[in-house]
């Protein structure tokens, strides 16, 4: 298992507010969440949640059924910690996003920020779609960060796939309809600039 055993070093061996995708609020997802409306039962998924502080914010704002997901179990055992007593309202999965086995048609909003695009070989995208279409409830939500053209190649010693919004869309299918998208620059702890793309599906409906 490479990737967990990466995964679990990089987080083994940093502080989370030291790696490079950290933010201390993800705001562009928060605000595009905030406009969605959901109601505070809606099941969300935070896909690659590492150590984000996304759960807090939407246990915050009173979401109550949240999911989160890693292949590192280091990375959740850090979130369960900061959360303390409020960790046991959160869904825990350790697992890898294409291969772990997920509730059918469970979730109203899918988020994804920095985990797809680690996903480079044709083989893992097509699953991690077969993991959206299996889980995501028609007319859920679909917002995904990642690499932007303008960003670089590798992160965390890894390659990544970069990606415009045409590119992303013919990726995820005919079956998700980009709603919106913008570019976020981001700048890692150690200051190396990062461009994101940050994109909103909506899964149709089938007629």
């Amino acid at each position: 298992m490479p990737q967990k055993n990466h995964w679990e070093k990089v987080y083994s061996d940093k502080p989370s507010e030291l790696l490079g995708w950290y933010k201390p609020r993800l705001q562009t997802s928060l605000t595009w969440i905030k406009e969605l409306i959901l109601d505070a039962d809606d099941s969300i998924i935070d896909v690659g949640g590492g150590a984000s502080t996304l759960v807090d914010d939407l246990l915050g704002a009173g979401y109550r059924s949240i999911t989160v997901l890693d292949i590192s179990e280091k990375a959740l055992s850090s979130v369960k910690a900061r959360l303390g007593k409020k960790a046991e309202l959160v869904t825990w999965m350790n697992g890898e996003i294409t291969s772990v086995d997920l509730p059918a048609r469970q979730y109203r909003l899918w988020h994804d920020r920095a985990a797809f695009h680690f996903l480079t070989e044709p083989d893992q995208q097509r699953k991690y779609r077969d993991q959206l279409l299996k889980a995501l409830k028609p007319g859920g939500h679909v917002v995904i960060g990642a690499f932007a053209p303008q960003a670089p190649p590798m992160c965390s010693g890894l390659p990544v796939q970069r990606y415009s919004h045409d590119q992303l869309s013919n990726t995820l299918g005919a079956e998700f309809e980009l709603v919106r998208h913008q570019k976020e620059r981001h700048f890692t702890p150690g200051g190396v600039e990062q461009m994101y793309l940050y994109c909103h599906f909506l899964r149709r409906v089938a007629a």
